[in-house]
């Protein structure tokens, strides 16, 4: 709430100015019921038919300021809100940016997507009725009690005992609703991330005809935040019922004490309708309070899941030097006993991996899926930070180099090939800001895109919809490639980024990284021998452990795990004639 506040203290006139605006809209409403007992008492009465005519223009009058009032009141609060829940939103945009992919992967993407969208709405509406009825109910509450005893002390006891039986039920119903409303939210997560995940595989979900399947998987997760919602929504509507209940009753004790009195002769009959009418007042105010509470208890839930992403702080330290840079062109690569967890109860991803790669060269990694390929790049650009060991680029260890130079010198081409909307041009200045179209169209040619462009017609004007779901699986990968490669960058990571290329496209790309980007450290991580065969030294992974180090040639006559690999992808003559060194 600390957090909420304090976004709210950024617009704190707007803040003060509309609950009060609404307090002077209230007490407006206050007079009309005296209002309403004089024209009964004199013009009704006398039959003072001028009177009368005074009275409703008196009325009119209150009425069209305190609409004023209210317009004025509402434009604050809904100001306030919206920018509240705006830079609420932006911040936590800008501190998910800063948590490491590990605290990411903890959080989970559907509960983020959640937390950054629903959450933070139900916080606005919240904070928009929150300005608007936190001071005006209770003022009128307790304004209609006060102007009761002015009429007549006598009836107005019977407020005094409704008033606080009506405080017990709505706190009591809010006290028993606040913890039901963060399940509601949790079970909102949990379809987030089952719709998520129908949507990002639909093709998956229709190839292995699992569509019915998924549906009732869909449907049962449905159906329980339909059950929460239920059950939560049957415990608020408590409230209505249970506040017309005690307020009627109030409104019959008051005919009943005021007939004695109207027939004793000690009250007139427009007290009688004053006093109901601020009875009825009261339970109008009551209702809208119990509305507001049941919203403010789903808001505060809201921010609190909200706020719990803020305060999953990356521990991390960045470093302060700047990247050391290499006579020679690249960056040399040590990593020293690194041992890695994704999860620390977990078994490790990677144990005492230990390795030289010298700058300007190729280090190909090659093994099974799930052996720890990823993983061992996943540290040079410290997308993770190694449990114990280092990682050093041309013998400085990367914790000490500040992310931002870092990663301006690391080109990464992940597995999934992922491309945004916008034009080509606009794609491509990801791995560049000030990239020349010059220099964009030589990283298409690197890799390899440059025919598929010129196809288009569109040339670097060419649009991209989102995900590249206009382009083949092949045609984002060279794109994501020419997107690292118009970086120039010291190291250029491909992690089996070439998975979707034909071979004579994958072996044309390989030579032109090699021809026209100089004296670059590449890394190339694949499961193809045909990949990382001419690479200057070739590490070979098995279950997150480095069981082969060498050349292609040296790994086929000392490494068991290599010879399989190469066995299920090579002829047997193509092997022999590798390891007698015949290319």
């Amino acid at each position: 709430m600390k957090r909420l506040f304090s976004y709210m203290k950024v617009h704190l006139l707007e803040s003060i100015l509309a609950p009060l605006f609404k307090m002077l809209e209230a007490t407006f409403e206050l007079f009309v019921p005296i209002v309403v007992a004089n024209m009964i008492d004199r013009g009704v009465s006398g039959k003072d038919v001028s009177y009368l005519i005074r009275m409703s223009i008196l009325l009119l009058v209150l009425a069209a300021c305190g609409l004023v009032f209210s317009i004025i009141a509402q434009y604050f609060s809904a100001k306030v809100a919206t920018h509240t829940a705006q830079m609420m939103r932006d911040d936590l945009f800008a501190h998910i940016q800063t948590l490491s992919w590990r605290q990411i992967d903890g959080l989970g993407t559907s509960t983020l997507i959640t937390r950054m969208t629903s959450d933070i709405n139900t916080v606005q509406n919240g904070v928009n009725m929150f300005l608007r009825l936190f001071l005006r109910s209770p003022f009128v509450v307790f304004g209609a009690m006060i102007m009761a005893f002015t009429v007549d002390p006598h009836t107005a006891m019977t407020f005094v005992v409704a008033i606080p039986l009506l405080f017990v039920i709505v706190f009591a119903i809010l006290l028993i609703t606040m913890p039901l409303y963060r399940k509601v939210q949790k079970q909102l997560d949990a379809i987030m991330r089952s719709t998520r995940e129908n949507l990002l595989g639909v093709r998956v979900v229709r190839a292995f005809n699992r569509q019915e399947s998924e549906k009732k998987t869909f449907d049962e997760e449905a159906s329980g935040l339909y059950d929460r919602q239920i059950f939560v929504g049957k415990i608020s509507a408590l409230l209505n019922p249970l506040t017309y209940v005690v307020i009627n009753l109030g409104i019959v004790a008051i005919l009943w004490l005021g007939g004695q009195q109207v027939y004793a002769g000690a009250l007139t009959q427009g007290k009688i309708i004053a006093q109901v009418n601020y009875m009825s007042q009261i339970l109008v105010e009551l209702i809208k309070l119990a509305n507001l509470i049941i919203l403010l208890s789903r808001a505060m839930a809201s921010a609190r899941r909200v706020d719990d992403v803020f305060r999953v702080v990356n521990g991390r330290k960045d470093g302060t030097a700047g990247f050391p840079e290499s006579e020679t062109g690249g960056a040399s690569i040590d990593f020293s006993h690194v041992l890695f967890h994704y999860e620390k109860d977990a078994e490790p991803a990677l144990c005492d991996i230990t390795f030289h790669a010298d700058a300007g060269s190729t280090l190909g990694i090659i093994g099974g899926t799930g052996s720890g390929k990823s993983t061992i790049v996943n540290l040079i650009p410290r997308f993770y930070d190694a449990d114990s060991g280092s990682v050093s680029l041309n013998g400085t260890d990367v914790r000490t180099i500040r992310e931002k130079d870092l990663r301006s010198h690391i080109g990464v081409v992940p597995q999934k090939a992922v491309l945004f909307h916008g034009t080509l041009r606009e794609n491509m200045k990801w791995g560049q800001k000030d990239a020349s179209d010059q220099e964009i169209y030589e990283a298409i040619d690197i890799a390899q895109a440059k025919e598929f462009v010129d196809s288009k017609g569109d040339g670097l004007d060419l649009m991209i919809e989102q995900e590249g779901r206009n382009l083949s699986g092949g045609q984002k990968q060279r794109l994501t490639i020419a997107r690292a490669v118009v970086r120039r960058p010291d190291i250029l990571i491909l992690d089996d980024s070439a998975s979707a290329l034909d071979f004579a496209t994958d072996a044309a790309l390989r030579k032109a990284i090699r021809s026209q980007m100089g004296k670059r450290t590449v890394i190339l991580v694949s499961q193809r021998v045909s990949t990382v065969r001419s690479a200057d030294q070739i590490l070979v992974m098995d279950d997150g452990k480095l069981v082969g180090h060498g050349t292609h040639r040296e790994l086929l006559n000392t490494c068991r795990e290599y010879q399989e690999i190469c066995e299920s992808q090579m002829t047997a003559e193509e092997i022999q004639a590798d390891r007698k060194g015949d290319d």
